[in-house]
């Protein structure tokens, strides 16, 4: 497996490890925090129950979204699948979720709201990034994969209609079972951005979804 060797657990000075119970609105899930020494991020681990049986692991990979996750920002739909995720790994009674420090889909917090301000002018979620000179999508995720393996989760089924994950995690060795589509926090606020995700970056969401609210 290629693993990000940047990516480790943290212990801290006194060695008490950065891992705790984490009880939440849907249930009590356990939080293991990593370190990525090249950025200075700490990326959070959420796993629930025993996932060391033979069949795939219900994993979500979620980006940090500040403006959608804390904020309620209806311009994307992050806040919506990151409660839906959660909610889904419970009801499965086992799972994972992954939360990296991406934001901005790799571009960071500041250039993000650069990216919105020229959405408001009228260019899409892509055109915006490019035109910052920014990748349209910048997220690396050995990071998650190498998360997976200090878990010791190979097989995963993930949650997102996003191929690009599902063929990053399997170059960097993970074995993905199976995209598992979350549609949700559909509105008039995010419905050109969702349409941008599946016109022009290969995002997999059927049309009557979309059409839905």
């Amino acid at each position: 497996m290629k693993v990000n060797k940047n990516v480790i657990q943290l212990v801290e000075k006194d060695s008490v490890p950065s891992e705790a119970r984490l009880p939440t609105i849907h249930g009590d899930f356990n939080i293991r925090v990593f370190h990525e020494s090249s950025t200075g991020f700490d990326h959070v681990a959420l796993t629930l129950g025993d996932m060391s049986g033979p069949d795939p692991v219900m994993i979500r990979v979620h980006s940090e979204c500040l403006t959608g996750d804390a904020l309620g920002s209806l311009r994307c739909d992050c806040g919506p699948q990151l409660d839906a995720a959660l909610k889904a790994i419970v009801e499965r009674g086992w799972g994972c979720l992954l939360y990296l420090r991406q934001e901005g889909r790799g571009i960071g917090l500041h250039a993000k709201i650069q990216a919105y301000h020229l959405q408001d002018k009228g260019a899409d979620t892509l055109d915006a990034n490019l035109m910052l000179g920014l990748p349209g999508d910048g997220r690396d995720y050995s990071i998650a994969a190498s998360m997976l393996s200090a878990l010791g989760i190979p097989r995963v089924s993930l949650l997102s209609n996003n191929p690009n994950k599902k063929e990053q995690l399997e170059k960097y060795g993970i074995n993905v079972e199976g995209l598992i589509p979350l549609v949700v926090g559909v509105g008039d606020q995010n419905r050109s951005y969702l349409e941008t995700k599946v016109e022009r970056m290969g995002h997999q969401i059927e049309q009557s979804k979309l059409d839905e609210n």
